[in-house]
């Protein structure tokens, strides 16, 4: 089988796929105890009247069979449905600045996570059993166990309440001016360092044993041995040879993991109350926002079947060894 068969049956796959998540998710969030209704009621105290109003603007006095056909009818169209609690459409409360918050917060921190977890997992390997390498390893073993929230209340704790080096709270400072936009990406930025370098060092100890024990494996390859033995210089054989085959693995794992990501990302942004889709989440659960969890999780859906076919394409790239068969 060619790569164009190969691409071709694993967007099949990624069709039904989603189509399956989207039926399972639609029901499930239906058979969570209470109501959307139950909150507007006693915050409001709407009168009967009123209630019977929300629940035909809502469609809640249709069939569940029948806001199932008319749900998947409006997401073929792009409409994700309107949201309980903002009253706007799911589309634009996730595409607000909710959504590039939480890809500003998880791409930088995962991104540095992965760089800096492949860098020393290739250092660590090469010197493996030496006592930086066991300090290493024993660093990573501890950071790996470290719940996200109890790392992200410590950094509150010391930096933002002890030593007052960064805000407690929020995305960006409220009520403040700013004179021109430098002033204000360094105001999101000094916001974002605290909940990043949290992401950051939980992930960085899972990433560095993984490239640490990948690149053990690799090193007593056939084919190290031999440049080894051609006299190719140290830092040809580490990163033209052994690391690049011991990429394979953290390329599997960004692709997996997404779903891991998202989570760490409601409990990080709750703790920073950062203004993201993890936060969004946390709230939409709490107020029964249905259209919105739906909305949030089609999207976190999307980005793990379509991450996982990346990965696979990847592998081509990284190794030639893989065929599509």
């Amino acid at each position: 089988m060619g790569l164009r068969e190969y691409v071709i049956r694993r967007l099949i796959q990624l069709v039904i796929a989603i189509f399956l998540f989207i039926t399972i998710m639609f029901f499930i969030f239906r058979l969570m105890p209470g109501d959307p209704l139950s909150l507007v009621i006693e915050e409001f105290a709407i009168d009967p009247e009123a209630r019977e109003r929300l629940i035909k603007l809502w469609g809640l006095d249709k069939p569940p069979l029948e806001q199932y056909f008319i749900y998947i009818r409006n997401l073929l169209t792009g409409d994700l449905g309107v949201s309980f609690v903002y009253h706007e459409p799911v589309a634009d409360v996730i595409i607000s600045r909710k959504l590039l918050n939480t890809l500003a917060l998880l791409i930088s921190s995962h991104g540095m996570a992965m760089f800096l977890g492949m860098i020393l997992g290739v250092w660590a390997a090469w010197r493996r059993g030496t006592a930086i390498d066991m300090a290493a390893l024993t660093t990573s073993l501890i950071l790996h166990s470290i719940p996200i929230f109890w790392l992200g209340i410590v950094f509150l704790m010391i930096f933002a309440v002890k030593y007052r080096l960064f805000p407690l709270a929020g995305t960006i400072t409220p009520a403040k001016t700013f004179e021109n936009i430098f002033e204000y990406i360094g105001d999101y930025l000094w916001h974002m360092f605290l909940p990043m370098m949290t992401i950051t060092v939980i992930r960085l100890g899972s990433d560095f044993l993984i490239m640490r024990n990948t690149m053990i494996s690799v090193t007593k390859e056939d084919y190290i041995v031999t440049a080894m033995a051609k006299g190719l210089p140290e830092k040809v054989i580490i990163w033209k040879h052994a690391a690049r085959n011991a990429m394979l693995p953290i390329v599997t794992l960004a692709g997996l993991d997404m779903a891991t990501v998202v989570s760490g990302a409601v409990l990080t942004e709750s703790v920073f109350s950062w203004d993201g889709i993890g936060r969004l989440i946390y709230e939409a659960a709490i107020y029964r926002d249905f259209p919105v969890l739906q909305g949030v999780f089609f999207l976190i859906v999307v980005v793990v079947l379509v991450a996982n076919f990346l990965t696979d394409l990847m592998y081509a790239y990284l190794d030639p060894r893989v065929r599509y068969e």
